[in-house]
């Protein structure tokens, strides 16, 4: 795989049919131009409509776009969207789960979850098994769950703990649910290899300036202004690892796409590697059989 990949390289997306989550900003957004731009049929999947009907509008009056209301703290909500999709899309060729939320003080989800795994977990896990059903049918259909390099920071799955309610440590919160994110896409690579239709694949931007940064502790509100020119990228470049995981023909089910620079902040996408505890069969087994319950969404693989 080409270590030069940038956006042109994206193939003609004439007929294909695109789920974004958090489409409205950053880096949802940049990916869902570019999809739009290479003449697919994309839906922004956003918890504000009207941010969401904004951002439609900047794709331009040729993109095939719509709007979808979806907010990833409530299950209600993730099965209304979901039950909205069956009733508009015949298919879904692409579903990019890359909204989230990163740092907040401690909160709860309308189910009792905290913010970061509820969301950027549970969330997406309940959207996605809702949703299979219209990708396993596609040839070539890909589920793409964006992480973070955050799961390298001080990051477990908290099995005893894992709403944080007996302490909160928000940036371990946050390492843990892009943990999960990881764990998610393997293990479902793994139940959708037998079926040779569907692929999940992980992506994470680097260190991308996108409104994400805006609950990090003040310290480090503080020295991103002067550190921020030497490791992190553009919102545009840092959607470049979804871009590919979600268009490269030569990508492969189970891989994990991220900038190439040196610790992963920035650089041009390319296959890269987790932690050794993300690869962890049986840790990605229990998560899923958690998430299962927790969710109450059972998945028609496995």
């Amino acid at each position: 795989m080409s270590d030069n990949w940038t956006e042109r390289d994206v193939p003609s997306q004439h007929g294909r049919v695109a789920v974004i989550t958090g489409a409205n900003t950053g880096l949802g957004f940049d990916t869902a131009k570019v999809l739009a731009e290479r003449g697919a049929t994309v839906v922004l999947a956003v918890r504000d409509v009207a941010k969401g009907k904004q951002a439609a509008a900047r794709l331009g009056a040729n993109a095939d776009v719509t709007v979808q209301e979806l907010d990833l703290s409530s299950l209600e909500s993730v099965r209304s969207a979901a039950a909205d999709l069956h009733a508009t899309l015949p298919k879904i060729d692409l579903l990019i789960n890359n909204a989230g939320v990163m740092y907040p003080p401690r909160q709860s989800t309308r189910d009792g979850f905290e913010l970061q795994f509820g969301t950027n977990h549970l969330g997406h896990f309940a959207f996605t098994g809702l949703l299979l059903d219209l990708l396993l049918p596609v040839e070539g259909s890909r589920v793409v769950t964006v992480a973070s390099i955050a799961h390298r920071i001080r990051a477990a799955i908290h099995f005893d703990d894992l709403q944080w309610e007996n302490s909160y440590d928000r940036v371990a919160a946050y390492g843990q649910a892009k943990l999960a994110n990881l764990m998610f896409a393997y293990e479902l690579q793994r139940r959708l290899a037998p079926h040779g239709t569907t692929t999940s694949i992980a992506a994470h931007p680097g260190v991308a300036r996108t409104e994400l940064m805006r609950n990090s502790p003040a310290v480090l509100r503080a020295l991103f202004p002067v550190v921020a020119p030497l490791f992190t990228q553009s919102s545009e470049r840092g959607a470049l690892p979804t871009l590919r995981a979600a268009t490269d023909p030569a990508a492969l089910g189970g891989q994990y796409d991220g900038p190439a620079g040196p610790g992963g902040y920035r650089g041009r996408p390319r296959v890269v590697t987790s932690t050794p505890q993300s690869y962890d069969v049986s840790i990605q087994r229990r998560l899923w059989a958690v998430s299962e319950e927790l969710t109450a969404v059972k998945y028609p693989v496995g």
